[in-house]
């Protein structure tokens, strides 16, 4: 029997789009694919329909580096509105209780030390993760709440920029991977004695992709003449890897990686990056100026991860 053949181009690389407000992430990858007549196209981290923002999306060959992107350092910048708690936990939501407390700056202040670091984190009840096989935001919309269990989150900065006014409070957040901006949203306004919701949300950087480098969504609808979107707006693939820290390899070594051998950090003494974590951090192995794969740093050995 004959193998179908996919429908559309085979493009492949990275396109960086500025989310609007009101879209899903998947809505926007479905148009994009479509807009760019894509065989394969997928996104490298959830924005709610709220949020605005750099929502990176993988095309083809670079849909194998998007684990590598939702690893990478986010920043968020996201305003608080406070004396109003939602179910959503974002102004998208119903107000389930109110507050007349409005804390000063200085207690802001006094509490954000308690969320930069490792802390652990409850995810908001309405989201997509399963709960017992079941989505948790279709389970709180039939009005049974999930119970959310606390989950390791790992917050680099926490700042506050601006307050507007006695009701508001503007953040910006360099977080890991899995932080819950509308969280701790939540929580900063419960350890400031209060309660609140994210009204505005915005991600400037997802790894190594920038808002200075996104492409309004209106600019990439095809013309009258229909004719799919340019393959020029597209990244190259390995732009996804840029800021994981490069090791260079002798040409041994690049044979015993590519053979799926492990290597000796004793041998690589004095050519392993200041940023690579040497407890579990990756690295990009590198043959001179060519990618040859990913590898991970631990137990004293440089272990292959992906060859690219």
């Amino acid at each position: 029997m004959r193998q179908k053949k996919p429908r559309g181009r085979a493009l492949d690389g990275w396109l960086i789009v500025d989310k609007p407000q009101g879209l899903t992430s998947t809505d926007v990858v479905n148009r994009v694919r479509r807009w760019f007549d894509a065989q394969k196209a997928g996104h490298g981290g959830t924005l709610d329909p709220l949020a605005t923002g750099i929502l990176p999306i993988a095309f083809g060959a670079a849909t194998k580096t998007v684990p590598y992107v939702m690893d990478g350092t986010k920043v968020y910048r996201f305003t608080l509105k406070m004396g109003d708690q939602r179910d959503t936990d974002d102004a998208d939501g119903q107000t389930i209780a109110t507050s007349e407390v409005r804390p000063s700056d200085e207690t802001i202040r006094g509490v954000l030390p308690a969320f930069v670091g490792d802390i652990m984190q409850i995810p908001p009840i309405y989201l997509a993760i399963k709960i017992a096989g079941e989505r948790a935001y279709d389970m709180a919309r039939e009005g049974r709440a999930p119970v959310m269990e606390a989950r390791p989150a790992r917050v680099d900065r926490f700042e506050l920029i601006g307050r507007p006014d006695a009701d508001t409070a503007e953040f910006e957040v360099q977080s890991g991977k899995g932080v819950y901006m509308r969280s701790l949203a939540r929580d900063i306004a419960v350890a400031c004695g209060t309660l609140g919701h994210i009204s505005v949300l915005r991600r400037l950087r997802v790894g190594p992709f920038l808002e200075s480098g996104a492409i309004l969504l209106d600019k990439l609808q095809p013309g009258e003449d229909m004719q799919p979107a340019s393959p020029d707006f597209l990244l190259p693939v390995l732009t996804a890897l840029a800021d994981i820290p490069a090791l260079a390899l002798t040409d041994a070594e690049v044979s015993a990686f590519s053979h799926g051998q492990a290597i000796s950090l004793v041998d690589l003494m004095g050519r392993i990056p200041l940023a690579a974590n040497p407890d579990g951090g990756l690295a990009r192995a590198m043959a001179g100026s060519r990618v040859i794969g990913l590898c991970r740093l631990e137990e004293g050995w440089l272990k292959p991860e992906r060859l690219l």
